[in-house]
């Protein structure tokens, strides 16, 4: 008899309907998970690969071709003639070129005599003059100078349109203190010495040296910027005539009066071991204690303090406090003022106080009186 056969397996059972949703929103996740990674892993590579790509040593461009460059023109216009106009295929006209277009103009202008005063072409036109303000033969122009000249160029090319005379009167400025600060400072920086070590004589050559070179600058580039000035009238401050007349000027105004030498607080420059004149000084507005380079002096001076001193009253045990900020200036004190309406110091106007260094008994007391404001 035959062997039975094999009992069949038992079938699985069904999933259920819920479990199956959430594995396939599983498989799902992970597939999207996987995508993202090998989208992130290509993009990676790309990267590495351009920064590759551009770490590599670039290949060589071929050279642009160099235009050839021209040699400095040179205008065929004899000094002073009417400037010989070129045709457009000549090299330096084949595109702009300053110093080609603007040469020769100049010197016609000047020796023509456009720019010298000519009579008024109507009885009603008058007189239009501009004295340049003297540039200072401390430097070279700068575009200050440019803008100044432009506008006095406009107003004088505009009046000699309608007709007036006009003059431009061209000059240049010693500038005395300056100019010898500048020549010090570059005596200094080539020979590293000053001008006393010099000497007066070597040094005043070097500042006419320096005078001579520094004024025909000046008055090239004002011929280059084409201003319309006379320049049979140009001038120098130190020039034999100019100098007579400030002599003249001078004492004349000392003989009556107007001008006396005294006893004053003066702006002393420490560097140029001179007086300055007030409108030569800089003035720093500091809000309080402040130390400060001072030539002259190794170590920082102090300035914005204020410096109390008391002075004694004669014949009283009284003292009157005064605050400066220039303590130098309390030696030559000889008078102490005080406000009228001050009911402090009104016992002491008219009494002498005693100098607290000196002890001289010469600084008299007084109310100083003021007129209101209107």
């Amino acid at each position: 008899m035959a062997p039975d056969a094999p009992a069949a397996a038992p079938a699985a059972p069904a999933p259920d309907p819920a479990t199956a949703k959430k594995n396939d929103k599983k498989e799902k996740a992970k597939a999207d998970k996987a995508a993202k990674f090998a989208a992130k892993q290509a993009k990676l590579k790309e990267q590495q690969q351009a920064q590759q790509t551009a770490a590599a040593p670039a290949a060589p461009k071929a050279p642009k071709a160099q235009t050839p460059s021209l040699p400095p023109y040179e205008d065929p216009t004899p000094p002073g003639d009417k400037k010989k106009i070129q045709p457009f295929d000549h090299p330096h006209f084949q595109a702009y070129n300053p110093s080609a277009v603007e040469s020769a103009w100049y010197q016609w202008w000047e020796k023509s005599g456009f720019f010298k005063p000519q009579p008024p072409r109507t009885p009603d036109a008058g007189k239009f003059v501009i004295p340049l303000p003297p540039p200072n033969v401390t430097g070279a122009l700068h575009c200050g100078h440019a803008l100044a000249n432009s506008l006095q160029d406009t107003l004088i090319r505009w009046y000699r349109m309608r007709g007036f005379s006009t003059l431009w009167i061209p000059g240049c400025d010693h500038a005395g203190i300056s100019t010898q600060s500048v020549v010090e400072k570059m005596l200094w920086r080539k020979q590293k010495k000053t001008r006393l070590e010099l000497g007066r004589e070597e040094f005043t050559k070097l500042v006419w040296e320096w005078k001579g070179e520094y004024h025909e600058r000046i008055n090239k580039a004002q011929r280059l910027m084409g201003g319309s000035m006379d320049w049979s009238r140009e001038a120098f401050t130190m020039d034999e005539n100019l100098t007579a007349a400030t002599m003249e000027t001078f004492c004349r105004l000392h003989d009556e009066g107007y001008i006396y030498r005294s006893s004053r607080l003066v702006n002393w420059c420490t560097n140029l071991q001179t007086a300055l004149s007030s409108l030569e000084v800089e003035n720093k507005e500091i809000s309080g204690r402040t130390m400060l380079d001072v030539p002259g002096y190794d170590r920082k001076v102090e300035f914005g303090v204020l410096t109390y001193f008391k002075y004694p009253i004669d014949g009283t045990e009284e003292t009157i406090t005064v605050a400066t900020t220039r303590p130098e200036t309390m030696l030559g004190d000889s008078g102490i003022a005080v406000s009228p309406g001050d009911a402090r110091y009104t016992h002491l106007v008219g009494k002498f106080a005693r100098h607290p260094f000196t002890n001289r008994s010469v600084m008299h007391t007084l109310a100083l009186l003021h007129s209101p404001m209107n």
